[in-house]
């Protein structure tokens, strides 16, 4: 029985090796995150007697190599959350806080924990690529917005009012309409100059272009409201440039968006969740990958509580002796890009009122209590947990050799 306790930072670990009654195999010694080393460490806890168990935190990303490498390579592989290692007691007075004294507590944490420790499995892989895709997701979202922001505002002083034009969502390409409109139309006096019918037709030909649906009264009505438009910024060549690097901008990061919303759809669908998943009202091809992601492995969470406690919607407490306070705020702790999910989906739910889903009539009874907004749609995200781990796990369960 040989517990492996490996510390992880970035770019190297700290690594002990002990057994049952103290006894010390290796004392804590670093291995940076290169093939060679991390090689040497394979070989190394191969050529031990008996079963070697190898446990590790999830700090991070740091710790992807290490455990990725150890486990191709034959090795029983745990990582477990750091609230578990922290959590451990050492039975000592002394606060020790040090990469190597860090090592030997999750060493000592495994042996005590040997028969309790999750294998880390090539799925951990799929879900680990799905969480990073998410926050890149995220991240893109964000500079879209940015981009989006900047074109309406050189807009307001060219063609202000161009982007309500169309209201249609973005195509997989992540084009959208209004903005595809912006770049050939990017002045209001490229419109106005022409007559009616030569707009119409120019319009026409536009929209079979770029594959645009041509609707007969839509020239008409954006010609009319030209007529009263005041541009700010004259009809140049250096007004053209400003708003066409700006369409560019936000096409090239909406079909990074798009891309990336579809390949976290078709790697979600990898997970033996998915269905189950994909069945609960309001989850889309877009959330629900989202969501999955942010989870992870639900069988790490021991009970419901602890999967609402991580999305931040448990209910707080404040209490102390015969005091108890009735209503205290929820904890926010725990994953934003979570809990953002979870609303979405309750606005989802709002908008299509499902009077067969469990949660939206959860919520509407919220709401029909006059309690206010940020109080139902955080219940109703707890309600939807809840049911969510009891399905998931569930079907986990029933699924030999699957997490």
């Amino acid at each position: 029985m040989n517990a492996v306790g490996i510390d992880v930072s970035k770019g190297k670990s700290m690594v002990t090796i002990l057994r049952p009654f103290g006894e010390i195999v290796l004392k804590p010694f670093e291995v940076k995150h290169t093939s060679s080393e991390i090689n040497a460490l394979i070989s190394r806890i191969k050529t031990l007697e008996g079963e070697s168990r190898i446990v590790m935190e999830a700090t991070g990303r740091y710790y992807e190599p290490m455990a990725h490498w150890l486990s191709q390579s034959g090795l029983f592989v745990s990582v477990v959350n750091p609230k578990l290692i922290k959590d451990f007691s050492v039975n000592s007075l002394r606060k020790v806080k040090s990469d190597k004294a860090d090592a030997v507590k999750i060493a000592r944490y495994t042996l005590d924990n040997w028969h309790d420790l999750d294998q880390y499995t090539p799925m951990d892989d799929i879900r680990n690529q799905l969480k990073l895709m998410n926050r890149q997701f995220h991240f893109y979202s964000k500079e879209k917005t940015a981009s989006k922001n900047n074109l309406i505002a050189l807009l307001d002083q060219t063609f202000p009012g161009c982007n309500t034009f169309f209201d249609s969502p973005a195509r997989d390409d992540g084009h959208q309409k209004w903005v595809d409109f912006s770049e050939t139309y990017w002045h209001v006096d490229c419109v106005r100059t022409m007559s009616l019918s030569a707009f119409t037709e120019h319009y026409r030909k536009w929209c079979k272009r770029k594959g645009y649906l041509f609707q007969a009264h839509k020239p008409e009505e954006i010609y009319t409201a030209v007529q009263d438009i005041i541009p700010v910024l004259p009809k140049n060549d250096l007004t053209k440039m400003l708003v066409k690097q700006a369409v560019e901008q936000l096409n090239a990061t909406s079909k990074v968006v798009e891309e990336l919303r579809s390949q976290m759809n078709e790697m979600a669908s990898l997970l033996p969740e998915y269905a189950v998943v994909m069945s609960m009202k309001g989850v889309g091809p877009s959330l629900g990958p989202q969501i999955m992601a942010e989870i992870g492995d639900v069988t790490r969470f021991t009970h419901r509580g602890a999967l609402t406690a991580f999305a931040g919607v448990d209910p707080g407490v404040n209490a102390s002796g015969s005091y108890t306070q009735k209503s205290v705020s929820t904890s926010k702790h725990g994953s934003p890009l979570l809990r953002k999910a979870l609303f979405q989906v309750m606005d989802s739910l709002i908008k299509t009122s499902p009077d067969d889903d469990p949660v939206y009539a959860f919520m509407n009874k919220k709401r029909a209590e006059g309690k206010p907004y940020y109080v139902y749609m955080t219940a109703g995200a707890n309600k939807f947990l809840r049911i969510y781990y009891g399905r998931v796990r569930e079907y986990l369960s029933s699924l030999p050799d699957t997490k």
